[in-house]
């Protein structure tokens, strides 16, 4: 693998490591099973590079993004917790609904930003490499935000936040407003992946409405793939987990790509995804089998 496609690796996964932040906060912070990643992603890129075209600012418009993002995450979690509708079903709605928002923000199926000014450009303007600018970036927003909610989850609302995921039954007893807490964490989780979806958008040139397709995916094997190479209870090794879990998952996916041996092609991306995923849920679940095995023959 060659250097280039080794930093396009780490700066995808650092890119992917906000998506992953977002699904760990509603999957393991929330225990709410969320499928809107697959529509808020493409939601901000098509935010961010609509309102760019438009002669937005692009932080403004990256800003807005996020604000969009949140939206949609809040409309998920009101359909389930104000309507009633199971949380994944909500999620599928909303995921759904949200293509037709896209289509309706860009008035069209793709919007491309060449030739506009982005948020990389006044790294650019240094004279940095594109791919040196964006790997910087990408490490400075993502740090930002694993920071940001490190920071918020130890707060008094982001511990009434953990019970809520964690027993909603007890967290309502203690007097928590669980579907207040609901709201505010799906519109942070949707965010964080909105913020994700525009800044991919101004690095690869463009928005499209079909760039979130499996993005859930992707999310879930980071999170997952972290857990298993990290283990940790405590919220700060478990956000840095996810991170690395991305970068690993992007690293292999490139790595089986450009194996010529195994003869794998671009458009077995997906397969790959699978067995990734496949492979880091059943490798504690082999883990723990072992250690009953070594400890019954001490015995």
């Amino acid at each position: 693998m060659s250097l280039i496609a080794f930093l396009g690796a780490i700066e995808t996964g650092l890119l992917f490591g906000l998506v992953a932040l977002g699904v760990f906060l509603s999957f393991r912070i929330l225990n709410f099973p969320d499928l809107t990643v697959d529509g808020s992603l493409p939601l901000g890129a098509a935010v961010a590079a609509t309102l760019i075209v438009g002669g937005w600012d692009p932080y403004a418009a990256t800003a807005a993004a996020m604000v969009a993002g949140a939206l949609a995450g809040l409309v998920t979690a009101w359909l389930n917790v104000r309507l009633g509708i199971l949380h994944l079903l909500a999620s599928i709605l909303t995921m759904i609904a949200l293509y037709t928002v896209n289509l309706r923000v860009m008035g069209k199926p793709n919007q491309p930003l060449l030739g506009e000014q982005t948020v990389f450009t006044p790294l650019e303007e240094l004279g940095l490499p594109y791919y040196v600018a964006s790997l910087l970036l990408f490490l400075a927003v993502g740090l930002a935000a694993k920071l940001v909610l490190d920071w918020f989850l130890r707060t008094e609302t982001g511990l009434a936040m953990r019970a809520t995921g964690a027993n909603p039954r007890m967290a309502r007893a203690q007097g928590i407003n669980t579907a207040a807490m609901t709201l505010l964490g799906m519109a942070i989780s949707n965010s964080l992946v909105a913020l994700a979806g525009a800044l991919f958008a101004q690095s690869q040139g463009g928005a499209d409405v079909s760039m979130g397709i499996g993005v859930i995916v992707v999310g879930l094997a980071a999170v997952i793939v972290g857990e298993a190479v990290l283990p940790a209870r405590r919220i700060v090794v478990a956000t840095v987990a996810v991170f690395l879990g991305s970068i690993i998952y992007r690293l292999v996916v490139a790595l089986a790509l450009n194996a010529d041996f195994i003869g794998l092609q671009a458009q077995d991306l997906k397969l790959i995804t699978a067995v990734l995923v496949v492979v880091a849920m059943t490798l504690p679940g082999m883990r723990r089998r072992l250690r009953r095995r070594r400890e019954g023959g001490a015995a």
